[in-house]
């Protein structure tokens, strides 16, 4: 895939809140819209809340400027009261804010994740873009880090506006105009102290959009390189047990190493535009309290106002410098916001490329159809990497009802990636895959998937609600060498994928089919990790329990073909594999072995 084009910052945020959207557009809109009215009521409450606080205080100053006992008592019984309407109020703003930011984000995320692994999405995806890293965590965590900001920082902005507006009119109504005399001419500054908040901020919000603009990027790039590293982990764990027998620890020790190393750098460079920060909003918290208190003092000294006054205007100035400056107290926080806003929206423009492509490509796809005679047929079929090399070269055969296919070829001839194609999640080539409707498929890999689960939903998996008897599930045990298990169905929930080893794993898969019961099998080197006797046994399931299923198998090991009647051959060449297929013939060997295998008395695997 193309290396996608520089996006600007207001694209990137237009294409997010274009998906972010939709729970206010979808189903979920009449909620969202309730948890919105919510959040605005609420912060409506709050700011009237702080100017009953804020004419109190002036009301309380001016009686004790006054010495006004009467006044005073007065004054403090409307506290309790204000109190706690400043305290519902912001509570009611807590509650409801966090409730807008869980539905919202279970909202995305859902959105994202379903779209991401619908369609094997989340598998195509991987061999599209090289630069699409952790799409997992930018679901689990980037959303959260776009979402949970992003309405704090809206409630804060729109906070910020009512506050300054509201408190910007106290200071026109309380503290006046400004008088000052140049020669003979007498200047009169309508205002002043509104006009000064705004002079000011935007001064304080200027240096910190200068201080704080290379931080954008520099965060960005910092959660890339802090999901590099989590991938880097994550795979040393996921392949420990190879790695710790080829002794590999010395070269993942300096690889992780290096990974980190470039974590550090990153962290480093935000370090050092943080002191840059740092030292501005520092400077606008120094004078942020001796600004108002400087202005304000002329006027008081000359009688123009009450110790009230000055009070009411101090506080009045602080809301309005606090609303105006929102920006610089929250710059840092945008950044890294807008650092996960990229993130999640990379993750959006690759699932739409994604399916723009699926779609444009059509005519260039292997198509999957029917077949009406119950064979499986394989018509022109070509297959491709997503880079447009040719695996495999126009191949034409068919596979019988009830026929069991051994697909065999020397490495790099493309067996696996034909099992893929007949699986629906391989597109790129061309041709034609029909596949018999209505019969059930299931797939068998070289490692079977366990999830972390009990073992009675892993044997069902991928219908783990389905009811099956205890007798039929031990019976399916038993069959594929795996008694000893029987007594742990439905102990807690364990790592089999961990526990088992590989072996016993592919066992549980063949067990899978006991209880499935599927019309067509496909393995891919579904026996490798057996000894000959054991995958005698399970093989022999093909002329017994599941005679009637079609079997398409990959293999390489000897004596494979006489499990087979058929045999598919991949010939490595250079413009692509040529297929041919050839008859086998069922020998008496074959027979007398699955006969015998089947009967022997089960061993646990050693």
């Amino acid at each position: 895939m193309a290396e996608a084009p520089q996006v600007s910052r207001r694209s990137r945020m237009r294409q997010f809140f274009r998906i972010a959207s939709h729970y206010w557009r979808g189903r979920t809109r009449w909620r969202a819209w309730a948890l919105t009215a919510a959040v605005l009521i609420f912060v409506a409450a709050q700011t009237s809340a702080a100017v009953g606080i804020n004419r109190w205080n002036r009301w309380f100053f001016d009686a004790l400027e006054k010495r006004d006992v009467a006044a005073v008592w007065a004054t403090t019984s409307w506290l309790p009261f204000l109190l706690a309407a400043s305290a519902l109020s912001v509570s009611g703003l807590v509650v409801s804010r966090m409730l807008l930011q869980v539905r919202w984000r279970e909202n995305l995320t859902r959105r994202l994740s379903g779209w991401w692994i619908a369609d094997q999405r989340y598998y195509r995806l991987g061999f599209l873009t090289k630069t699409m890293t952790a799409p997992e965590y930018r679901i689990a965590e980037d959303v959260r880090l776009a979402i949970e900001p992003l309405v704090e920082l809206a409630i804060g902005l729109i906070s910020a506006f009512v506050t300054a507006a509201t408190f910007a009119a106290i200071l026109w109504q309380v503290a006046g105009s400004a008088e000052f005399t140049l020669g003979r001419t007498t200047i009169v500054i309508p205002s002043y102290m509104a006009v000064a908040a705004v002079v000011y901020a935007a001064i304080a919000s200027l240096g910190a959009y200068l201080a704080g603009r290379p931080l954008v990027a520099r965060v960005a790039h910092k959660n890339e390189m802090e999901a590099q590293f989590r991938a880097e982990m994550t795979r040393l764990r996921e392949n420990a047990e190879s790695i710790a027998l080829i002794k590999g620890d010395a070269d993942e020790r300096s690889s992780v190493g290096e990974n980190y190393g470039r974590v550090v750098a990153a962290w480093l460079r935000i370090v050092r535009q943080q002191g840059v920060i740092a030292l501005v909003l520092n400077t606008n918290g120094a004078l942020f309290p001796i600004v108002p208190l400087l202005l304000i003092a002329p006027k008081f000294l000359a009688g123009a106002v009450t110790l009230g006054a000055v009070v009411q205007v101090v506080a009045a100035f602080s809301a309005v410098q606090a609303a105006l400056i929102w920006f610089v107290d929250n710059f840092v926080r945008l950044a890294e916001w807008f650092a996960s806003v990229t993130r999640v929206d990379e993750l959006v423009e690759e699932l739409e490329a994604l399916d723009i492509g699926t779609i444009m490509e059509k005519d260039e796809q292997i198509a999957l159809d029917e077949s009406d005679d119950g064979a499986i047929h394989l018509e022109n079929l070509s297959i491709a990497h997503s880079n447009g090399r040719v695996v495999l070269a126009d191949a034409t055969v068919s596979i019988a009802k009830g026929a069991k296919a051994l697909i065999a070829g020397e490495s790099g001839s493309g067996k696996s990636t034909l099992i893929r194609a007949l699986a629906g999640i391989w597109p790129w080539g061309s041709g034609t895959i029909r596949v018999p409707s209505g019969q059930t498929i299931a797939f068998v890999p070289q490692k079977p998937y366990l999830p972390r689960s009990t073992l009675r939903s892993i044997l069902l998996y991928p219908d783990s609600d389905r009811t099956v008897p205890d007798e039929a599930m031990t019976a399916a045990l038993q069959r594929c060498g795996l008694s000893y298990l029987a007594k742990k169905l439905d102990l807690e929930e364990e790592d089999w994928d961990r526990i088992l080893s590989g072996g016993e794993r592919q066992r549980i898969a063949f067990a899978r089919l006991l209880l499935q019961k599927p019309d067509i099998i496909v393995m891919d080197e579904a026996t490798s990790a057996l000894d000959e006797e054991s995958q005698a046994s399970l093989l022999s399931l093909f002329d017994d329990e599941l005679a009637a299923a079609t079997l398409i198998s990959v293999g390489h090991r000897p004596g494979l073909e006489d499990y087979h009647d058929q045999k598919i051959t991949l010939e490595r060449r250079p413009a692509g594999a040529r297929m041919t297929s050839t008859r086998l013939r069922k020998s008496l060997w074959r027979l007398f072995r699955s006969r015998s295998a089947a009967n022997e008395d089960e061993r646990p695997e050693a």
